[in-house]
């Protein structure tokens, strides 16, 4: 039994240094997604809690949108008044103010009549000299007045019929779009202050309770999708030039009886640690490299701290 302990505890030396060969040390790290609103607020409800799994698009917080309400009415009402005033100049005067000059019309047509009548019957007696010629230019005079108020008539009904010139027409459309614009940014305003999930995860955590002034830009909640975990280790210089991105690794977890499948994404190309020195062949084994390995989907989930070993697939 004695001769037979020294053999023992070298098989179990050598089996510990096989296995610290091929495994490297590292961690789990998640990268959050911290959910926030660009505006200020008191939170007034939060519906959801840590540890929960949420889809994305799953309402994670509302914070109060009293005054953004208040914003978006007000803009309406002013967006309503510029698309009635816009839509009046178009279509020109009321009809009953265009009736009214039709009549003024008709009624100058028929001064112009009678004024034509009576200049044409002053010519003649004239050229019987049975009037003065003061009588005929007075004539003459009423008769021409009367022609240019049809005419000013003529004018003011087409133009009633028109609607407002151009360049008011213009003004008013710019009104519109400026009223738009700034309903489109009250909306956007208002949707801000309820935040949905960008992506599905894990709430990792929750910063405010419901009742507490959230800051603009200050998160609420903290979310970590299944896609942002990360296992980071670190490789000796020996070892760095046998990894590449693509590559499948074994990540082994205190507890699992079956190692987690992982593919390297990225290999750090500069070295960590490295001690203060000239590069040696004596100093090189110091050097360690950063290696970043995304988990395949579909296993059980690695958590954000956790201590893990890495070997290549299929190393014992």
């Amino acid at each position: 039994m004695r001769r037979a302990l020294p053999i023992l505890l070298a098989l179990a030396l050598l089996g510990g240094c096989g296995r610290s060969g091929e495994l490297f040390q590292g961690y789990v790290e998640g990268e959050y997604v911290y959910v926030a609103s660009p505006l200020g607020g008191q939170l007034e409800t939060l519906d959801v809690s840590r540890g929960q799994t949420v889809e994305r698009g799953a309402r994670l917080f509302v914070l109060d949108a009293a005054l953004e309400r208040a914003a978006v009415d007000e803009v309406e009402h002013v967006l309503a008044q510029s698309e009635n005033h816009l839509a009046d100049l178009r279509k020109g005067k009321r009809p009953s103010e265009v009736a009214s000059i039709q009549a003024l019309l008709d009624e100058a047509r028929a001064a112009r009549g009678l004024a034509d009548s009576e200049y044409r019957r002053r010519i003649k007696l004239f050229e019987q000299k049975t009037i003065a010629r003061e009588d005929l230019d007075r004539a003459r005079t009423e008769a021409e007045r009367a022609r240019q108020r049809v005419e000013s008539l003529a004018q003011q009904l087409a133009t009633a019929r028109l609607g407002a010139r151009e360049d008011e027409i213009r003004a008013a459309e710019a009104e519109v779009r400026a009223a738009r614009s700034r309903l489109d940014q009250a909306r956007w305003n208002l949707e801000q202050k309820t935040q949905a999930a960008p992506a599905s995860g894990l709430v990792f955590d929750t910063l405010y309770r419901a009742g507490e002034w959230v800051p603009a830009g200050r998160p609420v909640v903290a979310l970590l999708p299944p896609e942002n975990v990360r296992v980071r280790f670190f490789v000796p210089e020996t070892r760095v030039g046998s990894l590449a991105p693509g590559q499948e690794v074994e990540v082994l977890v205190d507890g699992r009886a079956e190692p987690a499948r992982a593919e390297i994404t990225f290999v750090s190309p500069e070295a960590e640690y490295a001690p203060p020195v000239i590069y040696s062949s004596e100093s090189r084994a110091k050097l360690v490299f950063r290696v970043e390995a995304r988990p395949r989907p579909g296993q059980s989930p690695l958590n954000p701290g956790q201590p893990v070993d890495v070997r290549s697939a299929g190393g014992s």
